[in-house]
């Protein structure tokens, strides 16, 4: 049965692919009396038993060695590529996170996009992310992985771009689709170095076998370096390609749940991978620790500025997705593995919590809230638990992840210490605010009647709930709690001060319903600075889009004046040439030969005449 389990473990991208397959009847309008609920179970039907089946695989395979399952695609002469599958405790418990968030955002979706139209459409796009999000867990080949990671960038810009009758999310979708497409583009020849230097294979034990021996040049391990990263920075949201994710806030609720938690996890897991091949590069390596250490408290900044309230989770994402840099920059895979487990509960509760929120008042502006709390007890008690569980407060999951990273840059990198602080700080500050505005306070006209949200919302927030502060049990189960005798005490209780002055700050600082700016100019100089990520994007206007716009327009010119003009000169000569010697056929051969004539002597003399200089000028000399 063990066996059996373990050769079928390539199952379970399969069932969410499936699931998609099952529900385009209803998709396209092939079956339209029934409505489009029956797609959205048959969805869930499938996610169920990918979970469930991954629950028999863990099971069997938790402390075990690992097992590979090799898929020989395309073999020709040397070049041999397969699609390697690694099962082992790891894979597949990230394949048990993937599944288990996408059925509770799923069973979150029913009660929130109820009413939608293209329920069925946001079903399969949601099957479609599904399986390539297990895809990548399972994958031990970064071939695989680059295709899978091809498959994530296209269903982002399909489940951003849902409702598509809206021009600013047409905008939003056009956006995050070309900004992934950069780093993408860079990995894929990041890719095909690879395949050239390390003799054709892209698994990734051949590629790390192989970076244990490789002797490359600096300029060269650089550049496979950097290539290699751009990727990862792009999925993951990080400086300079961190704009999408807030405009994908413009996509429905349930897939921006999945996008927040997994996805952005999923481009981090790939970065894991490719870590021992990395440290190839010292420049790689530091642009690593520089991007995440940048991303990390620029977007915590921001973050703290914004009023829409599902762009100030957003940001926060690419916060803590940048402390993972960090550690994989300095080579702390297991911290960053940590790291990625306890924001992906955390952070999917609060987009539920949010969601709740949204689809009560039919608003996102946090100035327009307020007084939820006694209104809608249950979605006031996630968002409570969501924050408490990502921020550094004893004792849930996230502050043991970050306790970690404490401990380890203690001694070794005591500024990376600082950054886990600030970091913690500020999104103890930011959650506490929002909480304070939308949640506390007198209620708004737009909260004055908002309800409790119905059961299909209900139950899998309140799911999350119990897996939020299961966390640190499960942590316990998995060996990844420290003994107490191991803590170190100064450092813990330095992060747990962190969240408290965070919160403490963000409870005591005036917040003012009737502006969203400040009256005081100093301060809104710097909220805007912060609210408009400080004019990143107009920053790209005035360089990348300007240089593009330009270079454009050049070709634009050359190719109308010079080639068309050339093309159309020719042309033009050839008319009219040809109207000018039809007036000169007279029929007679003799006219033609004396033509004939003419022409070749006229061109004899061209071809003469450089001659007859060259020896007209030595007679000149010789006389």
């Amino acid at each position: 049965m063990t066996e059996f389990l373990t050769q079928t473990s390539w199952w379970v991208p399969f069932y969410g692919l499936i699931g998609g397959v099952l529900t385009l009847p209803w998709s396209i309008g092939m079956i339209r009396r029934t409505g489009p609920r029956p797609a959205a179970y048959f969805n869930l039907l499938m996610t169920v038993l990918a979970f469930v089946h991954g629950i028999f695989i863990f099971q069997n395979t938790w402390r075990q060695e690992p097992q590979k399952l090799v898929f020989h695609w395309l073999q020709a002469v040397d070049l041999d590529l397969t699609f390697t599958i690694k099962v082992s405790g790891v894979s597949i418990g990230a394949t048990l996170v993937v599944t288990g968030m996408s059925l509770l955002a799923q069973l979150f979706a029913l009660g929130y996009m109820e009413k939608d139209w293209a329920l069925a459409r946001f079903f399969a796009l949601m099957g479609f992310f599904e399986g390539a999000m297990t895809g990548l867990a399972l994958s031990d080949s970064l071939l695989l992985s680059y295709a899978l990671l091809e498959m994530l960038t296209l269903s982002t810009y399909l489940l951003v771009g849902f409702w598509y009758a809206q021009p600013l999310v047409v905008t939003a979708a056009r956006d995050a689709f070309l900004t992934k497409r950069v780093g993408d583009l860079l990995l894929l020849m990041g890719v095909v170095a690879l395949a050239t230097m390390a003799g054709g294979s892209l698994d990734f034990p051949d590629l790390y076998e192989w970076a244990e021996t490789a002797e490359l040049s600096p300029l060269t391990a650089t550049l496979l370096g950097l290539a290699l990263i751009a990727g990862p920075t792009g999925k993951c949201a990080q400086f300079p390609l961190h704009l999408w994710l807030d405009e994908a806030m413009e996509g429905p609720n349930p897939a921006s749940i999945l996008r927040n938690s997994v996805v952005v996890a999923c481009g981090a897991y790939v970065l894991i991978q490719l870590q021992p091949i990395l440290v190839l590069s010292p420049v790689a390596s530091t642009a690593l620790v520089v991007i995440g250490t940048m991303t990390a408290i620029g977007a915590s900044l921001v973050a703290i500025a914004q009023i829409d309230i599902k762009r100030v989770l957003s940001h926060s994402t690419s916060a803590y997705l940048g402390l993972v840099f960090i550690a994989v920059g300095t080579q702390w895979t297991g911290f960053a593995l940590l790291i990625l487990f306890a924001h992906a509960i955390a952070k999917a509760l609060l987009f539920m919590s949010i969601g709740s929120v949204i689809v009560t008042t039919n608003s996102q502006d946090i100035t327009e809230m307020g007084g939820l709390w006694s209104r809608m007890p249950a979605t006031t008690t996630a968002f409570i638990v969501g924050a408490a569980g990502l921020i550094g407060l004893l004792p849930l999951g996230g502050f043991w992840a970050l306790r970690q990273g404490v401990d380890i840059y203690w001694h070794s990198h005591p500024w990376i210490v600082g950054v886990l602080l600030v970091v913690n700080a500020l999104t103890a500050l930011n959650l506490t605010r929002v909480f304070r505005l939308v949640f506390w306070g007198e209620p708004q006209a737009k909260t004055r009647r908002a309800p409790e949200v119905p059961w299909t919302m209900a139950v899998p927030m309140v799911s999350l709930i119990i897996v939020t502060l299961l966390v640190p049990v499960m942590m316990q189960r998995l060996s990844l709690l420290p003994t107490w005798a191991l803590i170190d005490k100064p450092a813990l209780l330095l992060l747990w001060l962190s969240g408290v002055v965070g919160c403490g700050v963000g409870a005591n600082i005036y917040l003012h319903k009737a502006w969203s700016r400040s009256l005081r100019l100093p301060w809104r100089l710097l909220q805007d600075v912060f609210g408009y990520d400080f004019y990143i994007d107009r920053l790209y206007y005035l360089t990348v889009v300007f240089a593009v716009d330009r270079l454009s327009k050049l070709n634009a010119w050359i190719d109308r004046y010079l080639v068309d003009g050339l093309v159309n000169f020719l042309g033009l000569a050839t008319i009219f040439s040809g109207q000018s010697l039809k007036y000169s056929a007279s029929g007679q051969s003799q006219f033609y030969l004396l033509t004939i004539l003419v022409g070749a002597t006229v061109l004899g003399f061209f071809i003469l005449w450089p001659i007859i200089s060259v020896l007209n000028l030595e007679f000149s000399r010789f006389i």
